[in-house]
């Protein structure tokens, strides 16, 4: 395939429904940049980091910064999709896969989203708002069916909290749309939000839990979940690149000790401070915890039964 033909192929949202549609668009999107680039672009200040740069038909446009610690080539992914699979499906059947393919999951996922970002890079200037919101939707979509494979209920969606006064009495309904409603015998277990940034996002995340755990009087599970905290940023020296953080510590640790701490907070690329600060390693953890063994922690919670609430799945969510 041509870049154009991958560009076209990754603004259509309805060509992404099953996790094999992604694993297929990832295995033609690392085919093509084996000898489909202009250049390869390594990060000044962070080395493991990479940019791509497309040649005439991509408008020469450089890509986002790509982790290539964690980013399969065309023949490692080949063996990787087979062996991620086979891992989803001893997690459905309630086996804890080894240790050792941990990284596998975690390094599947970051590259089946990736592969989708960096297409949409290829985008002409001035699109660039068109291909985070697909790049975005495509995310939440892509966390969404892989939890869906365990044969556990989620969908996105928006629902209809009764707030109740101290006797119990209905006031009012509050609407509240999220990108994770994960729900088991008919009680709702998890509220999550999927992005592929916390940069702009993370302020939200605390709040819903604070306001909808105040509003509904539980205790509700929330979580979190990101691809990374990294963008491209230009040097003062020509046609030269590095990565600068965007996630906040400062913030995160504010709304964790002083508003509530979240359920979960889950990272495919992780920052380094992540895992040396204290406290923030006691409360966020790369994706496959999740997927190993708090997904199924938090199910086994007391939940808030589905009769009390109207969910209304997303237009968009088929699953």
């Amino acid at each position: 395939m041509s870049l154009t033909d991958l560009v076209d192929h990754a603004t259509n949202k309805e060509r992404f429904h099953t996790a094999d549609h992604y694993i297929d668009f990832c295995t033609r999107y690392l085919e093509y940049i084996d000898t489909g680039l202009q250049a390869r672009i390594v990060s000044q200040n962070e080395s493991h980091y990479q940019f791509f740069q497309y040649r005439e038909e991509g408008s020469f446009n450089i890509t986002r910064p790509l982790n290539s610690r964690l980013m399969y080539d065309a023949e490692g992914f080949s063996q990787a999709a087979k062996q991620f699979s086979l891992t989803l499906e001893q997690l459905r059947d309630g086996q804890q896969p080894s240790d050792d393919l941990r990284e596998n999951l975690i390094r599947t996922i970051y590259t089946l989203q990736q592969s989708i970002g960096a297409a949409l890079d290829g985008l002409p200037a001035g699109k660039s708002n068109q291909a985070r919101k697909v790049n975005g939707d495509l995310f939440e979509r892509l966390v969404r069916l892989l939890i869906v494979s365990l044969n556990v209920d989620c969908v996105s969606g928006t629902m209809q909290v009764p707030v109740k006064d101290s006797d119990g009495t209905e006031l009012f309904k509050s609407s509240y749309q999220h990108d994770l409603l994960i729900s088991k015998e008919d009680e709702l277990k998890v509220i999550g939000s999927v992005k592929t940034s916390s940069k702009d996002r993370i302020d939200k995340v605390f709040m819903d839990k604070f306001l909808y755990n105040r509003l509904t009087d539980t205790a509700l599970p929330h979580i979190a979940i990101f691809l990374n905290d990294v963008q491209r940023k230009k040097t003062k020296r020509e046609n030269e690149y590095g990565v600068s953080a965007t996630f906040l510590p400062g913030h995160f640790k504010a709304y964790t000790v002083k508003l509530n701490p979240l359920d979960g907070v889950y990272y495919c690329d992780i920052r380094p401070n992540m895992v040396s600060d204290l406290l923030l390693s006691q409360h966020i953890k790369t994706i496959d915890h999740f997927f190993y063994s708090d997904l199924w922690e938090l199910l086994d919670r007391p939940g808030q039964t589905l009769e009390e609430i109207a969910i209304k799945k997303e237009d968009d969510d088929k699953l």
